[in-house]
């Protein structure tokens, strides 16, 4: 048996799921302009592009005010009137077009479905205003409520469960939000309804997305604990860096989700963005360390400009979010004369959390005449941050005498995978050695 070793080297691009997402944008493509917050406003700047699609009109030069890191997830927000104009009419083309621009854009898309937003233009569709009293936004207010009518519930999931029968499963579809009442389906007087109410627009996600990883909101933790009885349901965590949100929201909840983390990602919405963050004197490394004790896989920081000084914290940020793969050793045959080839992969996650992707890891043997990929029997999503010894035991029995590179790869369906090692790349694969295939 040969052994052959490996060291770290940071992966070649980002691996799905992981780091950075874009905010109603995609990959590489315009930042919005950095904003000053305005108490006297009450904080209303940013409500014309928290739907997509943005409006024309918004500015968008945040790429020469600051950074932000390459992201291959696209968190797109879409109101329920565009995706349900018409009573009983889906527009599934638009959620279609969504899916085709992130996959052209290397991205798969983190989607959530809201009844409304705040302003007068991003409320419940027109049909539904006509059925039942809709409140609007009271003056001087940030936030507005949802319709108290049941049937503003029944109406509402109906349309999740027609999203989730069309596109559950999708592969270009990463994530989906699952909603409750209030502006943004974050939970704005959530009080005011009954839990029944919230049972229902949660189990028609539950029914129809039985395929795509659904992802629930930190402030019910109860919610989610009920939906991880039937699924491993994450965590998504709105309002990170504010101080407040650090050291009294954040930490009883995550004690009661403690586990969550293990079989379902976490995912971080910023309290406004990370320029605004400097300008109030908030603690960057506290919150990068935090959001590492609690596992965090994805981060988004609304697509607007991350100060300069701060682009190496983040990018040594992003290598930890997630789960980052480093292959320590492969010992392997030099010789294969049987109809198996048995060998031992050492592998070291890097990162703070597995992958959550039953993704296959396939060993190719391959030489300029031929190729083989051989799927193996472990599963991925076992892999917690440390150290990993992988058994494998191959069917080599169709293979042709010659010999052999070994490489090792990940395979998604859409996007790569990428290791972070020395080792030789060789499309999408690192090769881990050689060997020859004998026959008799």
């Amino acid at each position: 048996m040969m052994t052959t070793h490996f060291q770290y080297r940071p992966e070649a691009g980002q691996n799905p799921n992981t780091g950075f997402v874009s905010f109603q944008h995609f990959n590489g493509g315009a930042l919005y302009s950095d904003i000053v917050v305005r108490p006297e406003n009450r904080y209303t700047e940013t409500e014309n592009v928290e739907c997509y699609p943005v409006p024309d009109y918004v500015p968008q030069n945040g790429r020469a005010e600051g950074y932000y890191p390459a992201s291959s997830v696209a968190y797109i927000r879409v109101l329920w009137k565009e995706f349900e104009a018409t009573e009983g009419v889906y527009n599934y083309a638009f959620i279609e077009n969504i899916l085709r621009l992130a996959h052209e854009h290397g991205q798969t898309v983190a989607f959530r479905l809201m009844a409304h937003s705040t302003r007068a233009c991003d409320d419940v569709p027109d049909w539904l205003k006509a059925k039942i009293s809709c409140p609007e936004r009271p003056d001087g207010m940030r936030v507005k409520d949802s319709p108290k009518d049941p049937l503003f519930i029944t109406l509402f999931s109906r349309a999740v469960r027609k999203l989730g029968k069309r596109f559950d499963a999708d592969p270009r579809l990463s994530s989906v939000y699952l909603t409750v009442p209030g502006a943004w389906g974050e939970g704005h007087q959530l009080d005011e309804f009954p839990r029944e109410a919230i049972l229902e627009m949660t189990d028609a996600y539950l029914d129809t997305f039985t395929q795509t990883q659904l992802i629930g909101q930190i402030s019910l933790p109860d919610i989610i604990s009920y939906a991880r009885t039937r699924r491993n349901v994450g965590v998504r965590g709105d309002g990170y860096g504010e101080p407040r949100h650090m050291q009294e929201f954040y930490p009883p909840r995550f004690q009661l989700l403690s586990d969550v983390w293990k079989t379902a990602p976490i995912s971080f919405e910023s309290y406004w963005w990370l320029g605004e963050w400097e300008r109030k004197g908030w603690d960057i490394d506290e919150a990068i360390a935090r959001s590492l004790d609690w596992h965090l896989s994805s981060f988004n920081a609304k697509s607007i400009p991350i100060p300069y000084k701060w682009h190496e914290k983040i990018d040594a940020w992003v290598a930890r979010m997630g789960y980052h793969l480093s292959p320590v050793s492969f010992t392997f045959p030099e010789r294969v004369t049987d109809e198996r080839m048995r060998a031992e992969l050492v592998i070291e996650n890097r990162g703070v959390a597995p992958c959550y992707e039953a993704l296959p890891l396939v060993l190719r043997l391959k030489n300029d005449r031929r190729c083989y990929d051989l799927p193996t029997s472990a599963d991925i999503r076992t892999w917690l941050p440390g150290i990993h010894t992988v058994p494998l035991d191959l069917d080599v029995s169709g293979i042709e005498a010659d010999a052999y590179k070994l490489e090792l790869g990940i395979v998604h369906p859409l996007l790569p995978v990428f290791l972070a090692t020395d080792a030789p790349s060789d499309d999408g694969f690192y090769v881990l050695g050689e060997t020859v295939v004998e026959r008799t």
